[in-house]
């Protein structure tokens, strides 16, 4: 026997009744039941937006506001229109593009290899070990570590008296090195940093989406004398290049909003200004002596923005390697 469904937007009588409602009072429930049909999903979703919109957009519009303005720590009730002068300064700066070389050399020698180190403990944890729970809490611990400790622990591991890694260069004849003072030595510092706190992230990452590969990729390889390294090469990697992807974009967000290991290498006002000549300040620790030392909130603001631009080009740069990726392996 044929069944009919009525529509989900059609009223329905309730139960018990003869159908025969009053009019007044079943237009009333019909006009009630289908507002409800129809305000329910914004009503769910509401909190987010609501959210958002007092602690996203508001304050990046309100940057924004800032930006154009002369706007001073020190009278915040006062503001004066000045257009896009803020922008103009910090483009003509030097040390704004200082500051925008530092960020850009440590992101890229701290992203790289914390990549392929987390990609290659992901492959180790990806078999069958002992205790495989507990590896991958050792390898996530330095993640929960926070910043200003593990900053701490590495400025005494990189000072130049008396600091741990130059006691250990020491025996292979190296000397000491100026590891805070130095134009490369110092980049290099604060990437060891960022790459110790951020590969067990990443590598867990790219665990859950190794144990997302059906395993039939895995035995057709096998069955066709693929080698492990063969079968890691031409099945894992192609299989987790979205999760690549994400993750390299992660990292350069992350790379962006570096502050708290520069700040600590050297501590103190050298830490504050990005070492002595500057050789590893970054665009949060620029941001940081405008608006909070010089308390010129304008300019401030404007390389706030600049950070946003940059990062969005970084975005479509990513995007456009990743289309491009995708097609070559179509």
């Amino acid at each position: 026997m044929a069944t009919t469904t009525p529509a989900r937007g059609a009223y329905s009588p309730p139960p018990g009744g003869t159908g025969a409602a009053p009019h007044g009072r079943g237009t009333w429930r019909a006009r009630l039941w289908r507002f409800d049909d129809k305000a329910s999903p914004y009503a769910y979703i509401a909190p987010f937006f609501l959210i958002f919109g007092a602690f996203g957009l508001y304050p990046l519009l309100y940057t924004g506001w800032i930006a154009l303005h002369r706007v001073e720590m020190t009278s915040l009730d006062r503001s004066e229109w000045v257009g896009w002068d803020n922008f103009a300064r910090i483009l003509q700066d030097s040390e704004f593009w200082t500051a925008v070389f530092n960020t850009f050399v440590i992101g890229v020698i701290s992203t790289v290899p914390q990549l392929l180190v987390a990609l290659g403990l992901a492959h180790l944890l990806n078999y069958k070990l002992r205790a495989s729970t507990f590896w991958r809490t050792v390898i996530l611990t330095p993640y929960a570590t926070s910043v200003a400790t593990a900053a701490l622990v590495f400025a005494l591991v990189f000072r130049a008296d008396g600091g741990i890694l130059n006691w250990v260069l020491h025996f292979f004849g190296a000397g000491n090195t100026d590891w805070g003072n130095g134009e490369w030595t110092s980049k290099i510092a604060i990437s060891v940093i960022v790459i110790w706190r951020w590969t067990g992230y990443n590598a867990l990452i790219y665990l859950a989406a190794m144990q997302a590969v059906p395993t039939d990729l895995y035995e057709a390889a096998a069955i066709d004398g693929a080698t492990r390294w063969q079968q890691f090469r031409k099945v894992t990697i192609p299989s987790l290049r979205p999760t690549i992807l994400f993750t390299i974009v992660i990292s350069t967000i992350g790379s962006m909003q570096l502050f708290g290991e520069p700040l600590l290498l050297q501590g103190g006002t050298l830490g504050s200004i990005g070492g002595s000549e500057h050789q590893y300040e970054t665009l949060s620790i620029y941001l940081f002596n405008y608006g909070w030392k010089l308390g010129h909130l304008g300019p401030a603001a404007a390389v706030a923005w600049a950070m946003l631009v940059l990062l969005l080009l970084i975005a479509l740069i990513n995007w456009i390697v990743g289309r491009f990726v995708r097609k070559s392996a179509a």
